[in-house]
């Protein structure tokens, strides 16, 4: 019997075990596109297959009562839409579709399967997250809502894909909740982020030469012309990268913007990276 722990973890079984299944025995499970699900050994299918085409492998639950269900986020990296199940997800989806490393995201893509070693029982986690990085990389994720530590089940499964990913090249992480001023600065930026308010009005270039030199958001969007027309463009530059600013502090008129140094850019993706 598999024993499908979608978002709520494995059974507790698992977390009084210590011992660790090899990678090469995992097993992943997905759907393809004429909707079969397909079963392959892990090492194999992470090195063939696209996750970041996939549709999920497992619905997201409607849990009653919950006031935040089940949702879309329409993401500029992909130009399509991404499912998600809480907020927390979606707010992780947020901020990988705002790094411009990432060329692919899905949700829930995949199932891991393994026997625990000792009493041989079926176990599965289904990960809510992949993106795709430029370099090659790819990233398995959950997206826990709270701060609370792992209990022994998300802590469980969270050692067994961690290996399973490590041994293709892959890196699994359980995303922690951005501050909540980052977290409020890049839902307002999100706002902005269709392709259409690049060039809106055509100022872009004037935007971008507004702040060629660091100097406060208002100031700067009204030296590019009508703020009306140049502060969505300002905030799409501010969203795809284009263009800075301090987002631990609240968003505003006198935020300092500045252009988009590429070392500094480089060296923001890679800490990012390594502190997921």
């Amino acid at each position: 019997m598999i024993i499908d722990s979608d978002q709520d973890g494995l059974p507790a079984v698992a977390g009084r075990d210590c011992r660790m299944p090899e990678p090469g025995a995992v097993e992943a499970e997905f759907t393809e596109g004429d909707g079969i699900l397909v079963q392959r050994r892990w090492v194999e299918a992470a090195v063939a297959v696209r996750f970041e085409r996939l549709k999920p492998v497992a619905a997201f639950p409607v849990v009653p009562g919950r006031r935040w269900g089940p949702g879309w986020w329409w993401s500029a990296t992909t130009s399509g839409h991404v499912m998600h199940g809480s907020q927390a997800m979606c707010m992780q989806l947020m901020l990988l579709d705002r790094d411009p490393q990432v060329v692919g995201l899905s949700a829930r893509p995949v199932r891991l399967i393994w026997r625990a070693p000792g009493h041989g029982r079926v176990l599965t986690w289904v990960p809510q997250v992949f993106a795709r990085y430029a370099d090659g990389r790819a990233l398995l994720a959950d997206c826990p809502a709270g701060t609370e530590p792992d209990g022994d089940r998300a802590a469980r499964a969270a050692a067994v894909l961690g290996a399973a990913c490590a041994a293709v090249g892959f890196t699994y992480r359980r995303l922690p909740a951005p501050d909540a001023v980052v977290a409020a600065n890049v839902r307002w930026l999100a706002g902005y982020r269709h392709p259409r308010y690049r060039d809106a009005g055509g100022v872009e270039q004037a935007v971008l030469r507004a702040f060629a030199a660091p100097r406060p958001l208002m100031a700067g969007a009204a030296a590019a012309g009508e703020v009306l027309t140049t502060l969505p463009v300002t905030y799409h530059a501010l969203w795809s990268g284009r263009l800075t600013a301090d987002l631990t502090r609240p968003l505003g008129e006198h935020t300092l913007v500045r252009p988009q140094d590429p070392q500094d850019a480089a060296a923001g993706n890679e800490r990012e990276w390594h502190g997921r």
